[in-house]
C-alpha cells in the first residue's frame, strides 16, 4: 500500500475513558509524526463491524476475557487480529459502595435478597456494552431475572453512583480498573461473576487490535500502535484529568506524555515520522521534551 494511503489513521473507542485516553495518546503521537488521526466513538459491536469492513484501522481497548464474545466471530473469520498487550492487571466486574459490602453484599448471589434496597436495578454502560451484565441477570444463577439493567454512558453511570453514595443509598454497578472511580469512591468488587466476567474480579489484560492486513499495509503506524503499552497508575491519573479536570483527551494525553517521557523510548523504537525522520527526535522536539 502506498504511503499516502496510510497518512490517515482511523481509530475507534467505545466511549470509555480508559480507551479515550489511550487513543488520545496514540493520536498525539501520530499527529506529531505527520499523520492525521481520526478517533471515532462507536459501540463495541460497531467497532468490530467497522474493522471487518475496513472502515476502522485499529482499536486499543480489547479487554480479555470480558469482551471475548464480541471478538469471537471476527477472530474466527480473521477480519480482526490482536497484535499486542497494552495493559496488564486490569479488572472488570460488578461493584458496590463499601457500606453495601459491609452490610453483607459480597457476591453476585447476595444481591437478589436486597431487591428493595437496590430498587431492582443494575447499572451498566452504553447500549451494546452490557451483554455480560444482561446474561448474568437473565441466568438462573442469581435470581435477578425481573431486575432492570439501566444502560447509560460511563459518565451517566458514575453520576448515578455519586448521587447514591452521597445519600448512602444502595447501588450495584459495573466497576473497573484502571479508572479514577477506584479512588473517588470507597467501593468493593463482588465475587461470583467468574462465568460472565472471568476469575479474579474479571481480571483482564487489554490489547491492541487491527483490521486484517493493516500492519502489512501500514507497517510504520502498525509498529507504533503495536508498541504502545501503559500502566494502571498512568491510566488512573490520565483518566482523572479527563473526568475530574475536564480536559480533552488530547490535552490529557499530552500531560501524561509530559510526565512519562521515558515511555517514548519503547513506544517509538524503530518508528519514523511520516516523511521518514526518526520518530523519537521528532516527537520530543514537537512536544518540547
Amino acid at each position: 500500500m502506498a504511503l499516502a494511503d496510510c497518512t490517515e489513521v482511523r481509530l475507534a473507542q467505545p466511549g470509555w475513558t480508559d480507551t479515550a485516553l489511550t487513543s488520545g495518546i496514540a493520536q498525539v503521537l501520530l499527529e506529531q509524526l505527520g499523520y492525521k488521526a481520526d478517533v471515532s466513538m462507536l459501540s463495541i459491536p460497531i467497532i468490530y463491524e467497522s474493522m471487518a469492513s475496513k472502515k476502522v484501522d485499529a482499536f486499543l481497548g480489547y479487554w480479555d476475557p470480558a469482551m471475548v464474545k464480541y471478538y469471537k466471530p471476527f477472530k474466527e473469520d480473521g477480519s480482526v487480529v490482536t497484535v499486542s498487550t497494552n495493559l496488564e492487571g486490569a479488572k472488570y466486574t460488578w461493584a458496590v459502595p463499601s457500606y453495601v459490602y459491609d452490610a453483607g453484599v459480597h457476591d453476585f448471589a447476595d444481591i437478589a435478597a436486597h431487591g428493595d434496597e437496590f430498587d431492582h436495578k443494575l447499572y451498566g454502560l452504553s447500549p451494546g456494552s452490557n451483554d455480560s451484565m444482561i446474561a448474568a441477570k437473565n441466568s438462573d444463577a442469581f435470581g435477578l431475572k425481573d431486575w432492570d439493567v439501566v444502560e447509560s454512558s460511563e459518565q451517566g453511570m458514575l453520576a448515578q453512583v455519586e448521587r447514591e453514595v452521597k445519600r448512602k443509598k444502595w447501588i450495584v454497578f459495573l466497576g473497573w480498573e484502571p479508572h479514577p472511580m477506584n479512588t473517588r469512591f470507597d467501593m468493593r468488587y463482588l465475587t461470583g461473576g467468574d462465568e460472565f466476567y472471568g476469575p479474579n474480579f474479571g481480571g483482564a489484560t487489554v490489547h491492541t487490535q487491527f483490521r486484517k492486513d493493516y500492519a502489512e499495509e501500514c507497517p510504520n503506524v502498525g509498529k507504533l500502535l503495536g508498541q504502545l503499552h501503559f500502566t494502571l497508575k498512568m491510566e488512573n491519573v490520565g483518566m482523572g484529568y479527563i473526568l475530574d479536570d475536564h480536559m480533552s483527551e488530547p490535552d490529557a494525553a499530552r500531560k501524561i506524555i509530559d510526565a512519562n517521557p521515558d515511555m517514548l523510548d519503547s513506544w517509538l523504537a524503530g518508528v519514523t515520522s511520516a516523511d521518514g525522520a526518526p520518530a523519537l527526535e521528532t516527537v520530543k522536539k514537537g512536544l518540547g521534551l
